[in-house]
């Protein structure tokens, strides 16, 4: 009987099988995902619209109304750069910037540092933690206009509590919102109590998470509180830190309540900020086309400001 053989197959006969099945597999999981992608931005498009509308539109309309002028009721004029070589011929701009920027420095100097040295005294509370931290973010629960009333109240020169408390160690009278060199610094102040809360709060949720662990090595090194701060804390804060002081800085180069709350901008234009200038064109003078250029150029400037910024620190929080 003659013994059985299988023929081998033809050559790449196997080959051309399993690269098939490779292609049909391949062509199957590209679909898979091609439908999933396209399932999330169905899903995702409606987040999508309501960003545009409401972000996007205004952006680009924003910079159509920089170039025009107009009263938002009679038809716009097109003017091309008119409006910001009126903007530029303002002698009051430079006071403005500088103003703006002294501001933002002088938060920067005291609001920084202040609600993390609190944070970290809090966090080292044994007893009434709980109770800090609500007194600490009661001023953010005032409405910021309150909150401004009443710290003006407090500055009075002759009845204020501020100078009525200074009064009691021998010193002052100061003439806080009356005086060029002091009325600055008397809105930071102010302004450093009232945003303070939410920092603190934030501090101490980032210090919760540090490992106690590290804490413990100082402390069996002989490490004071001071190296504890510097060697421990600040290092597991670093990402945290760098984050608040990009919002602080975009929101100190936004101050507005305060200037035109407190000081309309005085005394002798010592508190006129950008946004203050933005005010004034739009709804006193009426001129919408330069107050909106004066806004789409402090766009521009949050807008590198926020690139530079998040270039240079870029890796920081990680290390």
């Amino acid at each position: 009987m003659p013994a059985l053989t299988t023929a081998p197959p033809p050559a790449g006969a196997a080959p051309a099988a399993r690269s098939g099945g490779r292609g049909a597999g391949g062509r199957a999981g590209r679909s898979d995902r091609d439908r999933r992608a396209l399932a999330g931005l169905v899903f995702l498009l409606p987040a999508l619209l309501c960003f545009a509308f409401f972000a996007w539109w205004p952006i680009g309309r924003s910079v159509v109304l920089s170039l025009q002028q107009t009263n938002l009721v009679d038809p716009p004029v097109w003017v091309g750069l008119r409006n910001f070589e009126i903007l530029f011929a303002d002698p009051l701009l430079p006071t403005a910037l500088l103003n703006t920027l002294w501001y933002t420095v002088l938060s920067l100097l005291i609001g920084l540092p202040g609600p993390l040295a609190v944070a970290v005294l809090i966090s080292e509370l044994r007893r009434f933690g709980g109770l800090a931290r609500v007194l600490v973010y009661l001023p953010v629960i005032v409405p910021p206009v309150v909150s401004v009333l009443l710290w003006k109240l407090f500055y009075d020169p002759d009845s204020g509590l501020v100078n009525g408390l200074l009064g009691l160690v021998g010193l002052g009278p100061y003439p806080w919102l009356q005086s060029p060199g002091w009325a600055m610094p008397s809105l930071v102040i102010e302004a450093t109590w009232a945003g303070a809360g939410g920092a603190v709060l934030i501090y101490l949720a980032a210090l919760s998470g540090v490992p106690r662990e590290l804490y413990e090595a100082a402390e069996t090194d002989g490490a004071s509180v001071t190296r504890r701060v510097v060697h421990v804390t600040l290092p597991q804060l670093r990402g945290v830190i760098l984050v608040l002081l990009l919002l602080q800085i975009i929101g100190c180069l936004q101050v507005f309540t305060e200037p035109y709350v407190m000081t309309d901008g005085g005394p002798e234009n010592a508190t006129v900020t950008v946004l203050l200038m933005i005010y004034r064109y739009a709804f006193l003078f009426g001129d919408y086309g330069t107050a909106t250029a004066l806004s789409v150029l402090l766009a521009c400037v949050l807008a590198v400001v926020s690139a530079l910024y998040l270039r240079l620190t870029r890796g920081w929080g990680a290390r």
